[in-house]
């Protein structure tokens, strides 16, 4: 039993906060033109494995396996199986760029827990929404009034709201307290390339993850009945005003993620599951999404495409997706999404193989013995999607280890479900 109970709190926040030497981050703004875009660095984290540390696109391709789309302009891109963590192909997957509001995964991800039961109530002060940026992203909330957490945590995924966020970071302790937690339990589940510095992801000198980073922060938050129930939520009421006879008034609101919702002119995604995108003037478009087809449930995570075309980051997601489902047992991995450190990955395991266990992991230099990849430089339905919420059974492997690295099972994905 303490091997699986160790599992069972593997997504909680690490109790120490640790330092990041992070380099800058090369910062997409209104200035870059088809001559003048940022280079990845030489060196990147190599986690997961040593190809994913290559600047370039990383893919071995099987017999029979498609070629990747053309056109994917992403500076940084990944597609990954969510359940055995093998990565399919990337593209410079450990990039430090800005993230945006998908940063607001590694924030449910640490916060949610802790703030139980979702019927908890909160009076909004003043100060709570004193520090929001400028042309933050906001759900609409005001101070004096009460919500439930339930319903700031639908502000934050439906409407990527900042003042909802800042809210719960009140509730939380601070937004202080939350950042630093927030930093501890990205260095727990071995997100190495990320540095926070605000907790709703609103551009921030020195704060930066990667698409590696936040496809581990998804797959770690959908372990979550919660975070799946919100990130899979495509519309719901938000209390507005008081009235006079003491009544809240409502108003509905919708999720951004348009792979979700079919907004906006962009073909919805069958079988998409959440889960988060974003958009600031340094980071560009970013989104990560997660989706099941027959079985297979696949992680997508694309950073800043440089495509002038409307809604390139969802287009792009959308086509690496139908890749990935297309390639899956027909390609090589090219990478690992590595468990968490507390993760007990049993007797025997390798730990020199860039599976984030071992000294050399532990300086993201992690080693592959695989065989070279293939390198270059360079829908339908309603709009509402159900994800079960009884939690998966790990696989027992060999003799009674838990290989979480290995195995990691979402609860069943439902498909999508055309509108009541």
């Amino acid at each position: 039993m303490p091997a699986l109970k160790k599992i069972a709190l593997t997504i909680a926040s690490a109790a120490l906060l640790s330092s990041f030497a992070l380099a800058p981050a090369a910062a997409a703004d209104d200035k870059d033109g088809p001559g003048n875009q940022p280079k990845p660095p030489a060196d990147m984290s190599r986690i997961g494995g040593e190809l994913l540390g290559r600047e370039g696109t990383q893919v071995k391709l099987g017999a029979g396996a498609p070629v990747l789309p053309k056109d994917l302009t992403g500076r940084s891109w990944i597609v990954a199986d969510a359940e055995n963590g093998e990565v399919l192909a990337a593209h410079n997957a450990h990039w430090r760029l800005p993230p945006a509001s998908t940063l607001k995964m590694l924030f449910a991800d640490t916060v949610l827990p802790k703030l139980q039961p979702k019927t908890r109530t909160y009076t909004v002060r003043n100060e709570d929404l004193a520090d929001l940026g400028e042309g933050s992203s906001l759900v609409g909330v005001k101070e004096k009034l009460t919500y439930t957490v339930h319903d700031l945590w639908l502000g934050v995924f439906l409407r990527s709201g900042n003042d909802a966020v800042h809210v719960l970071s009140a509730m939380y302790g601070g937004v202080p307290k939350t950042v630093a937690d927030m930093r501890a339990h990205a260095e727990e589940l071995q997100a190495l390339d990320t540095e926070v510095v605000s907790p709703d992801g609103y551009d921030a000198p020195g704060q930066v993850s990667s698409a590696y980073d936040l496809t581990l922060f998804a797959r770690s938050g959908l372990q979550k009945a919660d975070f799946r129930e919100y990130c899979s939520t495509a519309e719901a009421e938000f209390p507005g005003a008081e009235k006079k006879n003491g009544e809240r008034e409502s108003f509905a609101i919708q999720n951004t993620n348009r792979l979700l919702t079919g907004a906006d002119g962009v073909a919805p995604y069958k079988g998409v599951a959440g889960v988060k995108n974003g958009y600031t003037t340094h980071a560009g478009n970013t989104f990560t999404g997660v989706a099941e087809r027959d079985g297979k449930v696949l992680l997508v995570t694309v950073m800043n495409p440089s495509s002038e075309k409307q809604h390139a980051v969802y287009n792009e997601a959308a086509t690496l997706l139908d890749w990935g489902f297309a390639a899956s047992g027909k390609v090589t991995p090219v990478g690992e999404l590595v468990p968490p450190r507390s993760a007990d990955t049993g007797p025997g395991t390798d730990t020199g193989s860039g599976t984030g266990k071992g000294p050399a992991a532990a300086n993201g230099k992690g080693s592959s013995h695989a065989a070279p990849a293939v390198t270059s430089g360079d829908g339908g339905g309603g709009a509402w999607v159900a994800l079960g919420i009884a939690a998966g059974v790990l696989v027992l492997v060999g003799g009674g280890a838990f290989l979480i690295n290995r195995r990691w099972p979402l609860p069943d994905l439902v498909r999508r479900r055309p509108r009541p």
